[in-house]
């Protein structure tokens, strides 16, 4: 069966011209699917006016299944962990942004992680696959719904959630193309995040490709030695390489490229670190983007406010380009950086809703997808 949201618009209408319908009613089921999150054929002909033989083609889409939300009473971040059709655990969280009703969806890619980062939890599941586009779409719909029940507005999207989003390219590429078109999820391209821990083959093809979305790329630490150290699998590319890809893509946009840099107490926020950063990244235009590791084992910790400020001082001296520190909230549910792990926090500081409705079969579309 056709599935609408596995195909980029320019492909969805091609698909539906073949089976006799125009341009617009593409427009039209993907405003119906995306916009509104309206999954029943019977509504898309109805009051949308797609035609029967477009339907037809589709039949009913799969849908993941709500297991459940938390809510952090610290910061206010929600997280909804969703099930597959093989029971496998996917999260997203809703980060509420500093304009009042305005939050940003982190959306996964992937069961589990194949990076390896010692400090991240998604790397330690068993499990492991590829997301299919539709079921990273789905996540967006159910999350954004979800906002628009309590009057709030999604505004952006960031694929920072479980899995390298470069591992499953196209699928990723395709969902982002669905939720920025104009007929779809209405995201603005500049308002959209794709994160990788630095796979340099698909930096060069998303820049070639001259997408606009925004890329992040994870550092880690800016030597081999640290590098292999905290982001083993990552680390089998020398982060100068990767860096000379980060330079390609700055001077193909004519921007600056954001660098996201996890900071660990001990390990990579000395003046040293800063000093190699400097050397690393040279006049490459950048915004580097500190964020404190959440490690739920407790192996690894933030920095101290000392060792922060001497970092920041040191960064200032040896790189002398915009750093910002980001804020990474929702520790207490298990969704900040590097805490999504299909499991849920159920403290007495966090607030669960259960009992979610499970629409449709989420198996229809979802088995053929290699694993990672």
């Amino acid at each position: 069966m056709l599935d609408p949201r596995e195909l980029r618009p320019e492909a969805l209408r091609d698909q539906a011209q073949r089976l006799g319908a125009n341009e617009l009613a593409s427009r039209r089921l993907l405003s119906a699917v995306l916009g509104q999150g309206i999954h029943d054929p019977a509504v898309w002909g109805r009051s949308f006016q797609v035609p029967r033989r477009l339907s037809d083609a589709i039949g009913t889409l799969p849908r993941l299944t709500q297991d459940r939300v938390v809510t952090s009473e610290h910061d206010g971040f929600e997280k909804i962990r969703f099930l597959t059709h093989d029971g496998l655990a996917v999260e997203t969280v809703l980060i509420p942004l500093h304009r009042p009703g305005a939050v940003s969806l982190c959306l996964s890619s992937q069961v589990g992680c194949a990076m390896a980062c010692v400090f991240c939890a998604t790397a330690k599941m068993e499990k492991r696959r590829n997301l299919a586009s539709w079921e990273i779409l789905d996540q967006w719909v159910q999350a954004r719904d979800r906002a628009r029940s309590q009057g709030r507005r999604v505004t952006g999207v960031v694929f920072m959630g479980m899995g390298e989003p470069f591992l499953n390219y196209d699928r990723v590429i395709t969902a982002a193309e669905l939720l920025r078109c104009p007929h779809g999820g209405q995201v603005s391209a500049k308002a959209i995040t794709i994160s990788t821990v630095g796979l340099v083959p698909e930096i060069d093809r998303f820049t070639a490709e001259g997408h606009k979305f925004r890329l992040s790329i994870s550092l880690g630490a800016a030597t081999d030695e640290k590098r292999a150290r905290l982001v083993p699998i990552a680390a089998r590319t020398p982060v100068a390489t990767l860096m000379a890809a980060a330079r390609r893509h700055a001077q193909s946009r004519r921007d600056r490229v954001m660098l996201s840099y996890v900071c660990i107490s001990g390990e990579n926020v000395g003046p040293d670190d800063a000093k190699a950063l400097g050397s690393l990244i040279g006049d490459t235009p950048v915004r580097l983007d500190l964020i404190d590791v959440t490690d739920p084992t407790g192996r690894f910790l933030p920095p101290t406010a000392a060792e922060m400020t001497t970092f920041r001082d040191s960064l200032t001296q040896y790189v002398g380009q915009p750093v910002a520190r980001r804020y990474s909230g929702g520790a207490d549910i298990q969704a900040a950086c590097g805490t999504l792990a299909g499991a849920l926090n159920e403290s007495r500081n966090t607030k669960i809703l259960q009992g979610q409705v499970e629409i449709g079969d989420p198996g229809a579309a979802a088995g053929s997808h290699p694993s990672i």
